[in-house]
């Protein structure tokens, strides 16, 4: 057991061997227990220096060696869902050198990824997709005549989605020969642990049990009745030793388990002979998140993920320097949005707050405690937390959904049918809007002004620091309809936070520099970067606060006194707050030279937040550039 971070890289000898999951095919099984011990050390020590998701991966690490000993991949199809616990397998698959890059500009990424590796069969980001796409795998695979094998890990978490669920009922109609490990780290199912439990999983999972009920099933198919009643029997047993498999036999897979996720004997044997039984298998698992590391067992959330450790020489001068002047901490937006809505839920009874399971990301925390029967987790279900909110909002509740912009982009249909279409009164805080830094990709929210602005009855709102955030939620709330306040992941400017629930007028921007010929309209936390430009070319700066309704007005009043409209916004270019201007311009007849400045079309990759505004030219230089080119053009 594990009680701190390793300073220096470990020693693994055994590791180091492994240069591939070839290699490690060829170990005896007697060395799988000491691999796992130096995998889970060395992963101790690289996500220490990177930072990045911890505890997942530490859970899976016997899991992960099992897998890849069992399976002959790459040719076998192994998918990873949600991907957060993916890091022991990306150390198995010759990426051991490469994990002090993860996360940064031109290194591996925090996810699985097709690009990164022929092992990484599938990329994922967000919960939910592996047993789809470990199902179309392997009905392409049949179509192809290949013979490959194909599983599928998913988290507890992740099962709660309806996806999931979607894809198992698809399996079992198909009966496709594949095999889906739950991996149950006790945060969602509750665990069954036992003698009885174990002893029982090892002989379903035997290949004489499966022999024998495949077997059974074909003597007994001209008996209807004897057969139903040998299933039914079958089912009662597992009922009676183990409850959770009732459902997924009920469904049409063959459940097995569970057994101890780190037992890598129970492990080699019950996949192996999983792996080749006909049909959809299940096989549940049960394992300790950060398993290994004391702090991360006692504390799962808290360790779910942790920034990098500070080198030895920044952490001694760190603790001999003084700083001159305290730096004043500030507040991160979801911390803001959390305040907000406890100091809403204080004054009006009717306020209640739903997360599809981002408590913490969301800053939901301290409202869960002070208003628990209004705080409702819906799990990983984004479609079930709309439509919840929507038939809350029929009875005259005024629902507020903390949601990620991109995990909004999975209830789009219930956003357009059952809450923009009745017109009914939801809030949505929408977090991590924006480019993200190191989680790349899968987690930029940089669709959501284009994918929420064709909706009518929408209204969309973009503070451009953390009082306006505060001020844009009430005016949200006080709205009678759905409205959306998208701000960003991380801290603010470090505006002073006024504690008064203020509205600010709807549809109206302010103008906070007055310059020449050049006027730039900026849409969120573009501002600052926009008035830093704006100063060194003497340029209009106007903050728009809204994308839907835009400030008619204040965009004519700029028309009409510069030369040219700069639109600023980070958001995808195509669709987003800047098409917004130009349409509105067009169809007013207002003829204006415009220049869009936002995210090209293509996929930003990750690095950090720094980087990847300059690279998207949203960062003060980047802006000052672009109008500087359109000016000399």
């Amino acid at each position: 057991m594990f009680t701190e971070i390793p300073r220096q890289r470990p020693d693994t000898p055994l590791l180091d061997q492994v240069s591939t999951p070839a290699r490690l095919r060829e170990l005896p099984p007697e060395a799988l227990p000491e691999l796992a011990n130096e995998v889970r050390e060395y992963l101790l020590w690289c996500t220490g220096q990177t930072g990045g998701h911890f505890g997942a991966g530490l859970g899976v690490v016997e899991l992960t060696v099992a897998l890849h000993y069992v399976y002959n991949t790459p040719a076998d199809r192994l998918v990873w869902d949600v991907g957060h616990q993916a890091y022991p397998h990306k150390i198995l698959t010759g990426r051991k050198e490469q994990m002090l890059t993860m996360r940064h500009k031109g290194g591996l990424a925090a996810f699985p990824r097709r690009e990164e590796s022929e092992y990484d069969t599938f990329g994922v980001g967000h919960s939910s997709t592996s047993i789809s796409a470990a199902l179309g795998m392997a009905i392409g695979a049949k179509m192809s005549g290949s013979a490959r094998k194909v599983c599928a890990v998913i988290g507890d978490g992740a099962m709660t989605a309806g996806m999931a669920f979607e894809a198992l009922n698809d399996a079992a109609h198909q009966g496709t020969d594949m095999l889906v490990i739950l991996n149950d780290n006790g945060m969602s199912i509750s665990k069954n642990v036992g003698g009885l439990s174990n002893y029982f999983a090892r002989i379903w999972a035997s290949k004489s049990y499966i022999a024998l009920r495949e077997g059974g099933k074909r003597v007994l198919a001209a008996m209807p009745a004897t057969l139903n009643i040998a299933r039914r029997t079958e089912e009662s047993m597992k009922h009676l030793v183990n409850s959770p498999g009732a459902l997924f036999e009920s469904i049409g897979f063959n459940y097995v388990g569970p057994i101890d996720g780190h037992d890598l004997e129970a492990l080699v044997t019950t996949i192996s002979n999983l792996r080749d039984a006909p049909g959809p298998q299940l096989l549940h698992v049960y394992t300790t998140k950060g398993k290994g590391f004391a702090p991360a067992e006692a504390d799962p959330i808290g360790y779910h993920a942790i920034t990098k450790i500070a080198p030895a020489a920044e952490r001694e001068k760190a603790g001999t320097e003084k700083p001159a002047t305290p730096a004043i901490k500030k507040p991160k937006y979801s911390d803001v949005f959390g305040d907000w809505l406890c100091d809403m839920a204080a004054t009006d009874p009717r306020c209640v707050g739903i997360t599809p399971a981002m408590c913490e990301g969301s800053g939901m925390v301290r409202f869960a405690k002070e208003f628990p029967a209004r705080y409702h987790d819906v799990a990983i279900a984004e479609q079930h937390a709309l439509t919840l909110a929507a038939g809350m909002a029929c009875e005259g509740q005024k629902p507020v959904v903390a949601i990620y912009s991109t995990f909004l982009q999975r209830g789009y249909d219930q956003l357009v049918h059952d809450i923009a279409l009745q017109n009914l009164d939801v809030t949505f805080g929408i977090d991590r809007a924006g480019l993200v830094g190191e989680d790349g990709p899968t987690h930029a929210g940089v669709y959501d002004y284009a994918y929420l602005r064709t909706v009518p009855n929408m209204v969309i709102m973009a503070p451009s620091d953390e009082n306006e955030c505060r001020r844009l939620l009430t005016t949200a709330f006080e709205y009678r309809g759905p409205a959306a306040v998208r701000y960003p992941r991380g801290t603010g400017p470090g505006a002073v936070i006024e504690k008064a629930l203020t509205p600010l007028p709807m549809g109206k921007g302010v103008k906070r520099r007055s310059g020449e010929r050049v006027a730039i309209l900026a849409f969120g936390t573009t501002l600052a970067p926009a008035l830093e430009a704006a100063a060194v070319l003497n340029a209009s700066v106007a903050d728009m606060r809204f994308v839907k309704p835009l400030d008619a007005e204040l965009i004519r009043e700029l028309a009409a006194s510069h030369e040219l409209l700069v639109t600023v916004e980070e958001h995808a270019v195509m669709g987003g707050a800047g098409s917004a201007v130009n349409e509105f311009l067009a169809d007013a007849g207002i003829v204006k030279a415009m220049l869009n400045i936002g995210i090209r079309d293509a996929f930003i990759e990750h690095a950090s937040p720094a980087e990847m505004l300059a690279e998207c030219g949203l960062d003060a230089a980047g802006i000052e550039a672009s109008i500087r080119r359109r000016l000399g053009a």
